[in-house]
């Protein structure tokens, strides 16, 4: 048994600094075998001020301790880490990429001919969720009152026939590349009871879109050309109009620009004792991703090579005295934060948009206040 110290014998705590237990709580989760514990994020400023510790939160402290590293970016996919930010204000970065980044998509879908085995309402849904490949920040929200125009409005049009060519079955599969963008807007004419006026069209175009500087040389499109719509057999058709406008994903999760958008805390991974030996070899088998090697200088001793790969799994904590050896923790204020984007906008631009939603969430409320 550990020999009892008298309060009265302890050192002093230095002032400005923590007790190593209590710097624990404050920067780290710790995953046992059961569940976390220390998961609380401490927020008020005076919880350690016996200690001479100022834990308010100071704009200049955070300028300081604010980074972002890129560790992956491609067209479709970022990954970065976000250092010295609390989890609420990730978790709002995320609400927000999913919730409040707008995209195109269509909302309107004109049916002239549909006999395929599909429902119009089914295929209409389907439609909605083929992401454009266009940037909505060229766009107008457009209400239900407002006429449909060149700044709020793209048509694309969809006619197919399946038909049979000998053995050969055309137009069996319809996919997303048979969507055609009509840069002058709608082709269907409104019905009208007045026979003497001159017939319009779905839409109010005032110029056609390609020729805007904007799409002159980047033309509307579906993402990916190949999502299938719809599957016909010969003499079946397909004829519509299908009209997309801008929105936002609290609306319709057709108008969320991400695949998904995710974050985890950074692992932390540390052995508490000299794991050698048998002992070693036991801990490296244990652990699924690779977390563990074996340095061997005489004598095999395990280490930590890869604890970012950690996915708390606990596989290297159960078992009898495990948990003695190795601790797994989370670093609080460390986000590994993912992107996935459906391809309307590159996933780095959707994260800069996401920061100036939420720098005009804050000047709202600031203004509101003042």
């Amino acid at each position: 048994m550990s020999k009892k110290v008298s309060a009265l014998d302890m050192p002093d705590v230095p002032k400005g600094e923590l007790p190593p237990h209590l710097e624990l709580q404050r920067t780290r989760v710790v995953c046992a075998a059961d569940a976390p514990s220390h998961t609380e994020g401490i927020q008020y400023s005076g919880t350690y001020v016996s200690y001479g510790v100022d834990n308010s939160l100071r704009l200049n402290d955070f300028r300081k301790n604010f980074a972002v590293e890129v560790t992956t970016l491609n067209e479709e996919e970022i990954e970065f880490d976000m250092i010295g930010i609390d989890a609420s204000l990730a978790n709002a970065f995320r609400r927000i990429l999913i919730a409040e980044v707008p995209t195109m998509a269509i909302e309107k879908v004109l049916i002239a001919n549909n006999t395929s085995v599909i429902q119009d309402e089914v295929l209409a849904h389907r439609l909605g969720l083929i992401p454009i490949k266009v940037d909505p920040r060229l766009f107008e929200y457009k209400s239900e009152s407002d006429p449909a125009n060149e700044k709020n409005t793209i048509v694309f049009k969809l006619d197919v026939t399946c038909k049979k060519d000998g053995r050969n079955v055309i137009n069996s599969v319809v996919k997303s590349d048979k969507l055609t963008w009509l840069p002058n807007g709608s082709e269907y004419e409104k019905p009208s009871t007045d026979q003497s006026s001159k017939s319009k069209t779905f839409t109010s175009f005032n110029c056609s879109q390609d020729s805007l500087p904007e799409f002159s040389s980047d033309p509307i499109c579906p993402t990916y050309q190949d999502i299938i719509i719809s599957k016909l057999r010969p003499g079946q058709v397909i004829e519509l109009e299908a009209h997309a406008v801008k929105g936002q994903g609290k609306t319709h999760a057709k108008w969320s620009p991400v695949a998904t958008a995710r974050y985890r805390m950074l692992p932390e991974v540390v052995l508490l004792e000299d794991v050698g030996d048998d002992l070693a070899e036991e801990l490296v088998q244990k652990c699924p991703m690779k977390v563990f090697d074996i340095e061997d200088l005489g004598k095999k001793k395990a280490k930590v090579v890869r604890p970012r790969e950690c996915t708390l799994c606990r596989e290297c904590i159960r078992g009898d005295g495990w948990d003695k050896r190795v601790q797994l923790r989370r670093v609080k204020e460390h986000f590994i934060f993912t992107i996935e984007s459906t391809g309307a906008l590159p996933p780095e631009v959707l994260f800069t948009e996401a920061v100036k939603i939420l720098e005009e969430k804050c000047e709202r409320i600031l203004a509101e206040l003042s």
